[in-house]
């Protein structure tokens, strides 16, 4: 277990699979703002250690994976305009250092996955549910506000109008409406949600890392604007893949009909 400077957040390495969890039972994994900080330090680990394949975030206990920020923060940290603005630039520098994570970002969520908690999951590569979840914003029944950076991964996953009616309505919705949404990518039962994230993982561990980084920051420049999209990003990441020894090794394994291995170079 890796100290991060708070047991309000786990880390530790299994193999070449992490493991964030965030701890905070007792409130229902509430996030506060030491909180986030170890979590971008969560991040840089990961993203530093080069037999880290992938990176999971889950919540401690049954009941919630985050139910979001720590309201009995809100006196001391969001007061106000300007402290709220603080504790904004805070979490939202947070969940830009998981947006950059080249890496497979992978939410386990299961039970209360709720506004700010909803936007850590939403800034994973993939998003695995227990039918026992619940989603939603409760930014309407606290008379606050998603920031831009929540609210442009939401209208990504979910489009404008369905995004309107999880503000509009500060409803919470089952996993299996998350679903229909396209808010998670799988609902499985809490007794198969483990193995279905290991199922993941294991698969990722087996596939060359370079693919995996052009893979996902390919895609991560298609969902811009054209004129946003970084065309010397996409053309270095193909050419890498094409040029390296684990391009080589793929080739060389299927025609030996054996599992590659491949390390990322």
């Amino acid at each position: 277990m890796t100290d991060l400077g708070t047991e309000k957040i786990l880390f530790e390495k299994s193999g070449p699979t992490a493991l964030m969890t965030i701890n905070n039972p007792e409130r229902r994994n509430a996030i506060s703002l030491e909180m986030w900080e170890a979590m971008r330090m969560a991040i840089g680990i990961s993203a530093e250690d080069p037999e880290i394949r992938s990176l999971v975030i889950k919540g401690a206990g049954d009941k919630a994976f985050a139910s979001g920020a720590d309201i009995s923060q809100f006196d001391k940290n969001r007061s106000n305009a300007d402290a709220a603005a603080e504790y904004a630039r805070i979490a939202r520098e947070a969940r830009q250092v998981m947006m950059r994570f080249e890496k497979p970002l992978i939410a386990m969520i299961r039970g209360f996955c709720m506004g700010g908690g909803l936007g850590i999951a939403m800034t994973a590569d993939v998003r695995i549910a227990s039918d026992d979840s619940w989603f939603g914003i409760p930014a309407g029944k606290l008379g606050i506000a998603y920031d831009e950076m929540n609210l442009t991964n939401l209208v990504n996953l979910i489009g404008p109008s369905r995004a309107k009616e999880i503000l509009f309505s500060a409803k919470r919705y089952t996993a299996a409406e998350a679903f229909s949404m396209g808010l998670v990518n799988t609902v499985v039962s809490v007794a198969d949600l483990q193995a279905a994230v290991d199922d993941l993982t294991g698969r990722i561990a087996e596939n060359a890392p370079l693919s995996l980084k052009a893979s996902k920051l390919t895609i991560d420049e298609l969902i811009k604007d054209a004129a946003d999209r970084d065309a010397a990003l996409m053309d270095s990441l193909y050419r890498a893949c094409f040029d390296s020894s684990d391009y080589q090794e793929g080739r060389k394994a299927f025609a030996e009909k054996r599992a590659p291995v491949f390390k990322g170079e």
